[in-house]
């Protein structure tokens, strides 16, 4: 197979050198160049095409949410994670709108960050359950629908009651371990069931299956 094609940019060459050198070991992702800010950020992935973009939020010239909504329309096939502290919601849902593929943490751990990586690669979203937290938080207390889908979706009557089960757990906000702890399933049941979720509602990831399940009210506000 071959290897995951990773892009770093950051302005912190610290952080750009040690993610460089936890995903350089990986016989599977490949590092194909850095970048400094937003605009060689664009430039760099026109040139290399990755697979995967770790992305800064704060960067000079142009800013991590803006490099990633211009570099995902010229480049959708691109999938892009926001490096944060969640310390700012306003990142956070103007990163969601912009279409990125998920949100790592710079204190993550090596295994995290590799795991992280081969995940987005393979299509999932990248959204830790501190995240998915924030969003519920945010969605019941103002009744915002930034990531919701323009439409009602359809297709909540062709879940199953398993599916529904894991629709209701991705809504308070565990992962895909805890779903499987919870339900005394394998985590590779549990990932295809969420795969079939958002199939069937007709969904990005799961940060709007998590709206879904408030707007349906299978899962209710604490």
């Amino acid at each position: 197979m071959n290897p995951i094609r990773v892009a770093l940019v950051d302005d912190q060459e610290l952080v750009r050198t040690g993610f460089s050198l936890i995903l350089s070991v990986e016989d599977d992702i490949e590092i194909v160049g850095e970048a400094t800010n937003g605009r060689e950020a664009l430039d760099l992935i026109a040139r290399t095409r990755p697979d995967v973009v770790l992305m800064d939020v704060q960067m000079p010239e142009l800013d991590g949410i803006a490099a990633a909504r211009e570099a995902l329309t010229a480049h959708p096939e691109t999938r892009v994670v926001i490096l944060t502290t969640f310390e700012r919601d306003d990142y956070l849902f103007a990163a969601l709108e912009a279409g990125v593929a998920g949100f790592l943490l710079k204190s993550c751990t090596a295994d995290e960050l590799t795991a992280a990586v081969r995940s987005v690669a393979e299509g999932h979203a990248l959204l830790a359950p501190q995240l998915t937290r924030r969003v519920i938080e945010r969605f019941t207390r103002s009744g915002a629908r930034t990531t919701a889908p323009r439409a009602e979706p359809t297709g909540l009557d062709e879940l199953t009651e398993r599916e529904r089960d894991v629709l209701v757990r991705m809504a308070r906000g565990l992962s895909n371990a805890e779903i499987a702890e919870d339900l005394v399933v394998g985590t590779a049941t549990v990932k295809t069931h969420v795969s079939r979720v958002l199939t069937k509602l007709g969904l990005r990831d799961r940060v709007q299956a998590v709206v879904v399940a408030y707007q349906a009210g299978l899962v209710a506000p604490d």
